[in-house]
């Protein structure tokens, strides 16, 4: 039997295309900026849950790519008793059947907040991920547009709270109903049997920033064919429809009081649309009232939101900062969350009015923003390297250790393998400031020695050769071990 045969089957380290490994900083900025989002539904009252990461395919809903076959669009499996399963598509679904399950023992309405991975079994692109973080509030049981307007204002606060400034984003609203009476007008009826072309209809204005209005205008029509070739089927809109969805994306005005004007004239007998308009005012007032003025909150007719399940007032969240790469040219973000009414997910299970709206944003593309305008701040510094010069000491190693963490310090014994210069390529690798020495010898006199790693790379580069290096010792001191934390603290500031 040759040597081949016998070889053992090794297979190759990969990562699924769609999936990203996250390392320690990416995990820390994550943390914070959810932990920063808690703290504002927290103080309106929102309470925290958490759902699995699989349901029932039949109860995520009609949104869903392909109902007949429910692994189309997202990732599903068969059950042992046949039943189809389906990683989560967002955190909404899975609230509506949460709410539905257990109705009558919840208060209403029910308010609640949530982060999670959640999967989409679409086709991966650059800053598009199958799985992706998305950090949701919502308030279930709540009609009237009053709900809608807190939902508004934790948008802008959320905001806020990631350590943006007022102009650096801004929330854009506008109401699915206005949209409902220009297409109901143009021949498209709010019905089970338009749900479809209506659908296309929202999934093409929600491309308006990135194809611009002659993509649209293809895409309400017959369809377009992208750069890659794909072709997407149009919406199958008539000239005249066309041109009125056109001009109902461009009907915004820097003041929320003449938007509105525009769009009564706009809907024109439309109970639906006038309806719209109505809850845009009601919202227009209270965030008047609260002090949330256009330069935050402003209302923007080509705002949609693509899924199809939302039935009220709808907004996004977008960055207004100055973001460019790294030639210099302006790069736009876009959209990083948004939100509005759904009244009718939970519905889907009760069979009765379950009036709901919620707002969510995507964690990794939010930081993606954050990092472009440098706004994120490294919230953990690098733990100090005690390195192990003598392994018979690691007794005493391990108890300076604690003495740094007890002074709230991080602080890491080296137990790998290795000698002290090993050691220390270690601690440059982990960008550690501080590498603490102490043998036999120290220990005995009572002394500590504390390489400033940071000091001392910089110092190498101006040193010329090693004569040099040994008699200036660069930033290296020792101190008592009675007071090393204290010289440690020190060394950090």
């Amino acid at each position: 039997m040759s040597k081949k045969k016998n070889k053992p089957f090794r297979p190759k380290a990969r990562r699924p295309r769609g999936f990203e490994d996250k390392p320690a900083e990416l995990l820390r900025a994550e943390r914070k900026l959810i932990d920063a989002a808690f703290s504002v539904y927290d103080m309106h009252g929102f309470e925290p849950l958490q759902t699995p990461a699989f349901e029932f395919a039949d109860a995520l809903g009609k949104f869903l790519p392909d109902e007949d076959r429910p692994n189309v669009g997202v990732f599903a499996l068969q059950d042992d008793d046949d039943q189809w399963l389906s990683l989560r598509y967002d955190l909404t679904a899975p609230l509506a059947r949460f709410v539905a399950e257990n109705y009558d023992a919840l208060a209403k309405p029910y308010r609640r907040y949530q982060a999670g991975s959640v999967y989409r079994n679409e086709k991966p692109g650059p800053g598009r991920f199958r799985e992706f973080v998305q950090c949701d509030a919502d308030s279930v049981g709540a009609a009237g547009p009053a709900a809608d307007a807190e939902m508004i204002m934790l948008a802008a606060e959320v905001m806020r709270a990631a350590g943006l400034k007022d102009g650096q984003y801004a929330v854009r609203v506008n109401n699915r109903k206005l949209l409902d009476g220009i297409l109901e007008s143009s021949g498209v009826p709010n019905t089970d049997e338009g749900a479809l072309q209506r659908l296309q209809v929202l999934r093409a204005i929600d491309k308006l920033d990135r194809l611009g209005a002659e993509g649209v205008e293809a895409l309400l029509g017959e369809g377009r064919e992208d750069e890659s070739g794909d072709y997407t089927n149009g919406a199958g809109l008539g000239t005249a429809g066309i041109k009125a969805v056109l001009g109902f994306t461009t009907a915004s005005d820097a003041d929320r009081g003449t938007t509105i004007a525009t769009l009564e004239k706009l809907v024109g007998t439309s109970a639906r649309g006038l309806e719209g308009c109505k809850e845009l005012t009601t919202i227009d007032s209270i965030l008047t009232a609260t002090g949330f003025g256009p330069d935050r909150v402003s209302y923007d007719t080509s705002i949609v939101r693509g899924l199809g399940y939302y039935t009220g007032p709808v907004f996004e969240a977008e960055l207004l900062a100055d973001i460019r790469d790294k030639k210099g040219r302006p790069v736009r973000i876009g959209s990083i969350g948004g939100g509005g009414r759904y009244d009718d997910l939970v519905s889907r299970f009760r069979g009765q009015t379950v009036p709901a709206t919620g707002f969510s944003f995507g964690v990794s593309r939010f930081l993606s923003a954050l990092q472009r305008m440098d706004a994120l701040e490294q919230s953990v510094k690098p733990p100090v390297i005690i390195c192990a010069f003598d392994r018979s000491l690691m007794g005493d190693y391990f108890k300076m250790a604690e003495e740094l963490r007890a002074a709230n310090i991080r602080a890491e014994v080296f137990v790998g393998s290795g000698n002290v210069t090993k050691q220390m390529k270690y601690a440059d690798r982990r960008n550690a400031q501080i590498a603490v020495l102490m043998g036999e010898d120290e220990l005995a006199k009572g002394e500590v020695t504390l390489k400033d790693l940071y000091l001392g790379a910089e110092a190498a580069k101006a040193i010329q050769s090693n004569e040099e290096w040994k008699s200036s010792r660069p930033a290296q001191e020792t101190v008592s071990r009675e007071g090393f934390v204290g010289a440690v603290k020190a060394m950090l500031s």
